[in-house]
């Protein structure tokens, strides 16, 4: 397979070796699910194009219910989809590519193609994230300061909210691939997963800045993602709080069923997540760490349209009465 490059002379500062030439990698080699057994592919390939597409399905119906649906149009379902919609997104920047590659030898992304891809993977995966926190607040306003839901929770606020859960993603996103994607990779142009995976790639980088950026990386992703599970947490104490203040068991448990589809989601989002990048290091073998992978990239979005559509109530039945 060829491989292109470009002559590159690194500077002090970024070899070990003064005036040393090296070769800067314009092209990167997916390993992906190559390493598999053949007759095994079909089979994952079967099984990752089905959810995906009920990824797709499930979530333009999420949105399209909650379009037609006149008693939907509150803040809640508002920001339900626009969770929707950054899951079709995240779903569309990485699985597509994962899918092709596992019947074709020729598995090379660009360099642009590379970073476009962590860009819009890591925008579209911090939006989620936020609108999980905004989703948080929303109920812990309902059910802990009722009388003020409707001027807190406007449409022009909502709307803010939204817009600011999506600048922030981008930002998140813009930043990540401009650290990572300012240092130059030299030499091995192999990167052991399905998609462009920001640690993977920092295992190509030359230069004595990996280390710093790599923890700068982590820095970044982890104070989002915590301060986002931080505040929802922080938000069902109050909630809980409010609840247990309820005098009716009948009340407190329709009080809560408000909130079960979203924490169910919050929980199997961050779960996940936490096996992908919390894991300990250890022996794992690549075949091992790329099923792990799509855990977290390919069955977490398809888990959330089961979820709401089951476990709330008011969405369920909505959905009934469009088939009808």
């Amino acid at each position: 397979m060829l491989v292109t490059f470009i002559p590159l002379l690194i500077s002090p500062d970024a070899a070990p070796m003064a005036g040393q030439n090296y070769s800067m990698v314009t092209e990167f080699i997916l390993v992906g699910f190559s390493n598999f057994p053949q007759h095994l592919l079909p089979t994952f390939f079967l099984l990752y194009l089905l959810m995906y597409l009920f990824t797709l399905l499930g979530n333009l119906l999420i949105m399209a219910t909650v379009w037609s649906e006149r008693s939907l149009h509150t803040p809640m379902y508002l920001f339900l989809c626009a969770l929707s919609t950054s899951e079709i997104l995240f779903t569309v920047a990485v699985t597509p590519r994962m899918l092709v590659d596992m019947f074709f030898t020729h598995r090379t992304i660009t360099w642009a193609a590379c970073a476009s891809q962590m860009f819009f993977s890591f925008t579209f995966g911090f939006t989620h994230s936020f609108l999980l926190m905004i989703m948080g607040y929303d109920r812990y306003v309902a059910i802990c300061h009722p009388l003020r839901y409707n001027v807190l929770m406007s449409n022009r606020s909502c709307a803010r909210l939204v817009s600011w859960t999506w600048a922030g993603g981008s930002v998140m996103g813009m930043m990540v691939t401009l650290i990572v994607f300012h240092l130059t990779f030299c030499g091995s142009n192999v990167i052991h997963h399905f998609l462009c995976h920001v640690f993977s790639l920092l295992k190509l980088a030359c230069g004595n800045e990996n280390s710093s950026v790599t923890l700068a990386v982590i820095l970044v992703c982890v104070s989002a993602l915590m301060g986002c599970l931080f505040l929802i947490i922080l938000s069902y104490v109050f909630i809980v709080a409010a609840i247990l203040r309820i005098p009716s068991a009948e009340g407190r448990h329709k009080t809560f069923s408000t909130c079960v589809s979203h924490l169910t989601v919050v929980i199997v989002h961050y779960s996940f997540a936490s096996i992908i990048y919390l894991k300990p290091k250890g022996p794992h073998s690549m075949d091992s760490n790329t099923l792990m992978a799509t855990t977290y990239t390919v069955f977490t979005p398809f888990l959330s349209p089961i979820i709401f559509s089951l476990r709330n109530k008011e969405l369920k039945n909505a959905i009934k009465k469009s088939f009808q």
